[in-house]
């Protein structure tokens, strides 16, 4: 097994591909897409390819390392990876683009594995999407995707005007469609993201799988979703062709242990005005969480409910109680 990818924040732009230039040299290939987008391909296991569209201002971001998707989800799973990386934000619209996927198609690149999954967020979740009728018969998982910035689809999304002058009309261009080769569609998102849950909407066939998964405000939704370990578990019954509906249900259970996502949450119930509800809540963060914020919280809901007369109910019989509960 290789050692993990660390590529740090201290790189320039130019010195950071460079870095993923050699890897690919090394270990696969390293194929630049014009001057706006780049192809890196690390060669693995012949099970599984990871397919993942990432800009690399998020990935220098948010990225653990600082290195591509493929590097946290593949590499310890000894599978081949693929990343298609945006210098800026292009949502992948470029004839170059096309072009290297044109190439993939004809040489049979994507026939080689027995289990093929795309994924992206946001713009990427859009590339991964649409890339994705490359590769029938893919898994795709793509977290809070847009279908298209094309205005007479979807002027109501005012986020990114900018950009609405791109072609999402020629190839590769509608998300949606190309989707519908696809052995399994699942788009996450917030719904309390108006704009987020309407592309999603756009999605749609029997194999489109919509999963809902509120947040609370807590940050990026895809950041969340990698440290809570949804996606690490999506990726593992991907790879085993037991991906279902439930497996991404039962793995969002752990966001009930995430200090982030229940202080997230609890920041929303305050702002509900609410007191019983608040104090419930608290009490029940508190359970799972000992954080000063959750007590002080469950103190003063219950003090607001004393001035009214009002007190929160027992606790469940055998549910661990914490001080103040």
């Amino acid at each position: 097994m290789s050692d993990p990818v660390i590529l740090p924040d201290s790189l320039s732009a130019s010195e950071w591909m460079a870095e993923l230039a050699a890897i690919g040299n090394q270990r696969g290939y390293f194929t630049p897409l014009g001057k706006k987008h780049a192809a890196l391909y690390v060669a693995g296991s012949s099970k599984v390819l990871a397919v993942s569209f990432e800009s690399m201002a998020h990935i220098r971001v948010s990225a653990p390392g600082g290195a591509p998707f493929g590097f946290q989800f593949a590499e310890g799973r000894g599978w081949s990876h693929l990343s298609l990386i945006a210098r800026r934000e292009t949502w992948f619209r470029s004839p170059h683009v096309w072009r290297f996927f044109d190439r993939q198609i004809d040489s049979g690149f994507f026939e080689e594995f027995d289990h093929v999954i795309f994924y992206g967020a946001g713009m990427g979740g859009y590339g991964a999407a649409a890339f994705s009728v490359a590769a029938p018969g893919a898994t795709v998982i793509t977290v809070a995707p847009q279908a298209t910035l094309a205005p007479e689809r979807a002027r109501w999304d005012g986020r990114f005007t900018d950009h609405r002058g791109r072609d999402f009309t020629s190839r590769y261009g509608y998300a949606p469609d190309m989707v519908e080769a696809a052995d399994a569609f699942y788009a996450l998102f917030d719904p309390a993201e108006t704009e987020d849950a309407m592309h999603a909407a756009l999605f749609h066939g029997d194999h489109v799988l919509r999963i809902a998964f509120s947040r609370g405000g807590a940050g990026a939704i895809d950041a969340d979703l990698r440290s809570i370990g949804v996606l690490e578990k999506a990726f593992g019954a991907a790879a085993q062709g037991t991906l279902s509906p439930l497996t991404f249900h039962k793995a969002l259970r752990a966001r009930r242990h995430h200090t982030p996502w229940l202080r997230a949450t609890l920041g929303r119930v305050i702002g509900q005005d609410r007191a019983l509800l608040t104090g419930l809540f608290a009490r029940g963060a508190l359970r799972l969480q000992d954080v000063p914020r959750f007590q002080k919280v469950l103190e003063s809901a219950k003090a607001e409910l004393a001035r009214d007369g009002r007190f929160l109910p027992d606790a469940p019989e055998g549910a661990a109680r914490s001080t103040g509960s």
